[in-house]
């Protein structure tokens, strides 16, 4: 039977995580038209061993030393046999009971749709309230937690850049898809759960390693893909409200992380203008005008009934 459907998905180190996802989505796993790969990236806590022991239908690849999520996303991406490839998070199932289905027709009704951005709440409590009011639309990105490519569309463009490390790879992604005339869209159809508080991130160890990572990620991006009139002032407004929101409040961690990414823009600049491939203007003007990525979905809250 032809692979209609591939979830990939990359972990490290955390086994209880994919565990429990691995149990929400094993409905899925067992059909005839899709294939699951999973990608240990250097695990010491036996997630190779339980994989390969309890789903010996998962394709198991492995990294004896980490490679880096970016890495193994295009290891999977470009090993994957399916029409449709589904990106989730070790952390992250679906909550929709039918979302191959309606993956399936959204990208059949959208030719020029390359990346579904899947409606995700981020949280571990058990969802009540599921229904949205949100239209499935065109957005200017995506997600990494919870998307689905559409392959022969994945093809067109380069790799992820592995250098980035950890993020910016979609903003990347959904630039080079701009300028090929292909479009993201948000698919509020299909819910997932992604098991993270994001309110905790920022009392955890890696906060500044993550903050270095992003800030970098976005001004790597201006370099490569914008014009160069735009680069100073964003990169003045980027820098400035880091100052505003963290620095000025006290949170010299983020100073921290704020300079470690300006170092590394410098460090890393012979890379960007290797891999730059510009916006016209019109091009940029016409691409700030769509929706911003669906990031968090929060429901509503149920009124309390009158007693």
């Amino acid at each position: 039977m032809t692979t209609t459907f591939s979830i990939v998905i990359t972990t490290k180190n955390r086994l209880e995580e994919l565990k429990i996802t691995l149990a929400k989505i094993s409905y899925l796993l067992d059909r005839d038209d899709l294939e699951c790969l999973i990608y240990d990236d250097g695990s010491t806590d036996g997630t190779y061993e339980f994989v390969k022991t309890t789903y010996p239908k998962i394709q198991l690849l492995r990294n004896e030393m980490s490679k880096g999520l970016i890495h193994n996303r295009n290891v999977l991406l470009n090993s994957c046999k399916g029409a449709f490839a589904i990106s989730l998070d070790d952390d992250a199932y679906f909550i929709t009971q039918n979302p191959l289905e309606e993956i399936e027709n959204y990208f059949s009704n959208h030719s020029n749709c390359a990346v579904i951005a899947l409606r995700i709440f981020w949280g571990r409590e058990e969802l009540i309230q599921t229904d949205s009011e949100e239209v499935a639309e065109r957005v200017k990105s995506f997600v990494g937690c919870a998307h689905v490519w559409r392959m022969n569309h994945w093809r067109l463009i380069p790799n992820y850049p592995e250098w980035f490390e950890f993020y910016g790879e979609e903003d990347f992604a959904s630039y080079q898809l701009f300028l090929n005339d292909l479009e993201v869209h948000y698919l509020p159809e299909v819910l997932v759960n992604h098991r993270v508080e994001v309110k905790s991130r920022k009392h955890q160890n890696d906060y500044t390693s993550r903050l270095r990572k992003s800030l970098r990620a976005g001004w790597y991006l201006y370099f490569m893909f914008y014009p160069w009139m735009v680069i100073p002032r964003k990169m003045v407004y980027s820098v400035s409200m880091q100052f505003k929101l963290k620095v000025f409040k006290g949170d010299f961690r983020a100073f921290a992380a704020l300079i470690l990414a300006l170092f590394d823009l410098i460090i890393h600049l012979p890379k960007t203008m290797r891999s730059r491939n510009r916006f016209s203007k019109e091009q940029m003007n016409q691409f700030q005008r769509l929706q911003g990525p669906k990031i968090y979905w929060t429901p509503k809250k149920i009124p309390h009934e009158k007693l």
